[in-house]
């Protein structure tokens, strides 16, 4: 069960898909890192433009390191942005620095899915450290009763990882949206720069969903594997 061919065939899409997803984003944001803005604004400087001209003062931007490490903290209400968004004056970096801005948004309405993602995420963390314990541990001990319930509880808290892929959809696509929509409607970005930060947008979305795809199918493995499909149990 350790070296399951079945597991290989089942994952692989998977696996394809987000390294594809993984080589795309990468490539289109060295391709647009190159080209300056022709506003003339850095991340930092486009990001905060957006969050005052929709009140939102109180939330700080601060540098973080790490590539590609950029995000919207909700509970400190701080938009962190790696060197390569916040100090680049790049098509790329107005594209993600509007994007994370976009998360600040969601938050300031409300917006639902953003809360539900808030609120798996301690559960999906707990999810993602524990369930491969509890179902190595329950094949394990698979001969005894007691093994096919750790497995069933490994599978179940695997599942509100799943979940908060699931959910990370949604609010990662409205985010793009918004950012879009902020850049046209402000004037910052011309139609042809539009074009770059739809390829950059576009391609890191991806990476969401084949995260979730591979979620997904690790999930199905384990369900079929487990003989949890039709299980009276």
């Amino acid at each position: 069960m350790f070296f399951d061919p079945l597991f290989l065939i089942m994952l692989l899409p998977g696996v394809i898909l987000a390294t594809w997803a993984s080589l795309k984003v990468n490539s289109a944001f060295k391709r647009y890192s190159r080209i300056p803005s022709r506003s003339g604004l850095s991340g930092a400087q486009l990001a905060r433009m957006i969050l005052d001209r929709n009140g939102l003062q109180d939330v700080d931007i601060e540098r973080v390191s790490g590539t590609l490490s950029d995000h919207y903290d909700p509970v400190a209400r701080k938009l962190r942005l790696s060197p390569q968004v916040y100090d680049s004056f790049s098509i790329a970096a107005q594209g993600i620095a509007a994007h994370e801005t976009g998360h600040a948004l969601q938050d300031q309405a409300g917006y639902s899915p953003l809360k539900l993602r808030s609120a798996l995420v301690p559960i999906a963390g707990f999810g993602s450290r524990f369930a491969w314990i509890l179902i190595m541990l329950g094949v394990l001990l698979a001969s005894s009763g007691a093994g096919l319930f750790i497995a069933k509880l490994g599978v179940l808290l695997f599942a509100t990882t799943v979940l908060f892929t699931l959910v990370t959809l949604p609010v990662e696509f409205n985010a793009s949206a918004r950012a879009k929509a902020l850049l046209t409607n402000y004037g910052v970005i011309s139609s042809q720069e539009t074009e770059g930060v739809n390829a950059v947008l576009n391609a890191a979305a991806m990476t969401y969903v084949a995260a979730a795809i591979t979620a997904i199918l690790q999930l199905l493995y384990w369900v079929i594997r487990l003989g949890l499909l039709g299980s009276d149990d």
